[in-house]
């Protein structure tokens, strides 16, 4: 069974309470099914369940390099360099990103989110489209850090073939039995 969710702001990435975070376990009522990758609870969009052990470690393999599509809107406008560096993979503390297809796109239409992203009349926002084959803790959001546009929104879109479609926050659906 392949479970697509998307997950709210402000939700953890685990069925497991904890102590000031909604979990999966209070959208998901679905036992046994646990989540292929991660995605941190300031972040949102599409996560893959399954009951599937096998497919669950394909999917969150880095080896794998199944690509995931994130909207990223970020503060300030990064110049072209600035895109060829995150294309190329970017230095992060102890490693290098792997190589990133990345591209500016129109503000998608998206969902109201709960908590609002920080705005700043002077500062200009835009939005990318950033594909990478790994995901690594923070990952994008260090590499717009990097670039001196930190990350104000970051929503996954899709996981290799599986999309987020028209899912809203807190919806699921289920592939197979």
């Amino acid at each position: 069974m392949i479970i697509l969710f998307n997950k709210p702001y402000g939700v953890i990435s685990q069925f497991s309470p904890h102590p000031t975070l909604k979990t999966l376990q209070e959208y998901i009522p679905i036992p046994y099914v646990y989540p292929a990758g991660r995605l941190d609870a300031d972040s949102e969009g599409l996560i893959i369940l399954t009951d599937n052990g096998k497919l669950q470690n394909e999917i969150s393999s880095p080896g794998k390099e199944i690509l995931k599509t994130y909207w990223v809107q970020v503060e300030n406008l990064p110049e072209e360099r600035d895109i060829k560096k995150l294309a190329a993979g970017i230095k992060i503390k102890d490693y290098v990103t792997k190589p990133a297809q990345i591209k500016y796109i129109d503000t998608p239409i998206l969902w109201e989110r709960e908590k609002p992203i920080r705005e700043r009349k002077n500062i200009p926002t835009c939005w990318l489209e950033i594909k990478i084959s790994e995901g690594k803790n923070r990952q994008i959001r260090k590499m717009t850090a990097a670039i001196n546009c930190p990350t104000l929104r970051l929503v996954r879109i899709a996981i290799g073939q599986y999309s987020l479609g028209n899912l809203l926050p807190g919806e699921f659906i289920t592939i197979g039995e």
